[in-house]
């Protein structure tokens, strides 16, 4: 699949410029961008959610070294 995007003189500069600093294509470089804004919304929203259940769930958190005994660490 291929589109295209309409950039202004200065976005289509910092594209460039920004592709040549990290060695690839104004294609990859859009890929990139693209795809790890994905993969952050979707950490977000997963951590969200697990704060979400912590909270629901009235979970309390512990002192660390609780768990090293435990573990026996």
């Amino acid at each position: 699949m291929s589109f295209s995007i309409r950039l202004t003189e200065d976005e289509r500069k910092l594209a460039e410029s920004y592709a040549r600093l990290h060695s690839c294509t104004m294609s990859e470089a859009f890929k990139n961008a693209l795809f790890e804004k994905i993969e952050d919304e979707y950490d977000i929203t997963i951590g969200r959610e697990a704060y979400n259940e912590y909270v629901t769930d009235q979970r309390k958190s512990r002192p660390i070294n609780e768990l090293w005994k435990e573990c026996d660490l």
